[in-house]
């Protein structure tokens, strides 16, 4: 992608600037923010890919969690991207998507490729269900996966992704994330935080430290409203959780090393500090919508 702004003609979108039928291009990697160096050839051409296949029908391509949160760590995070297209778009050009940004057709250097894409419609109202039209997950260490049916999905994960997509988004083609993509509600954040906690709750097919970060993040966002990088949110809880800081710490230690090398956690601590978070969040909700701002 060279640097710059530009248009592209789009049937369906009005534009900010000029005339309707617009869209704004933002052709400058992440908002201006930095890609990591291991990952621009590989989200250029994923990008490129992208825009062959819908054309005129592509919004946004938008980077989001670790990447958008700025705590890409190479060997370990995942690349999750958000595509967000007109709701005209062919389903046929929607498969064919999943066949060109398939690892190792397309190589991917991280450990995965998590992409999803949504209709334009969809994807600009809050809503608490999973809405995809595509959920992809590719790569070296990913077990190969192309959903087309969200009706059959646990919804949390998109509606986790979404509110962080539309919180803290990284364009890096079309319309910025908040244009394009609805913040869920609050009812349905709670709804998707306690769903989460289920699932790292029984810890299958999750590495331990993660879990226990995914925890600290949930904690973090009730506490504040925002998103925060797993590290952040794992400091933030560790001053306030004393009684399991040294769980916290030692998953922060384990989620720096490659994800081969992830340590082994005590399971009875990790259950018994998931459900510290789980009643975190049940305090949070029965506050009402808003966030519980207590000082850090």
């Amino acid at each position: 992608m060279s640097s710059g702004i530009t248009r592209v003609r789009a049937p369906g979108f009005a534009g900010r600037e000029g005339g309707a039928d617009t869209v704004r291009v933002i052709t400058s990697p992440h908002d201006r923010r930095p890609l990591p160096a291991e990952l621009r050839a590989y989200l250029d051409q994923l990008v490129e890919h992208t825009r062959s296949v819908c054309g005129t029908h592509l919004a946004s391509v938008i980077a989001v969690g670790s990447l958008a949160l700025d705590d890409y760590r190479h060997g370990r995070s995942d690349v999750d991207v958000t595509v967000v297209v007109d709701d005209s778009l062919p389903a046929s050009a929607v498969h064919d998507l999943a066949e060109v940004l398939a690892h190792p057709r397309l190589p991917c250097p991280a450990p995965g490729l998590e992409l999803v894409v949504y209709g334009q419609e969809f994807a600009g109202r809050p809503s608490g269900e999973g809405g995809y039209l595509l959920d992809l997950n590719t790569g070296p260490l990913l077990p190969e996966k192309a959903g087309f049916d969200a009706a059959g999905s646990p919804a949390f994960w998109y509606v986790i992704d979404r509110s962080v997509a539309h919180q803290a988004g990284l364009t890096l083609f079309g319309y910025p994330a908040r244009d394009v993509i609805a913040e869920p509600e609050r009812p349905e954040l709670y709804a998707a935080l306690r769903a989460s906690i289920r699932e790292h709750s029984d810890g299958e097919g999750h590495l331990a430290d993660n879990r226990v970060l995914n925890g600290c993040r949930s904690v973090a966002f009730c506490r504040t409203g925002r998103w925060m990088a797993k590290r952040r949110a794992a400091k933030e809880v560790a001053t306030h959780e004393e009684d399991f800081r040294p769980l916290i710490e030692a998953a922060v230690r384990s989620f720096e090393r490659p994800r081969s090398a992830s340590a082994a956690l005590p399971t009875d601590e990790v259950r018994a500090f998931l459900a510290r978070v789980r009643d975190r969040v049940e305090e949070s909700a029965g506050q009402g919508s808003e966030p519980d701002r207590h000082a850090d």
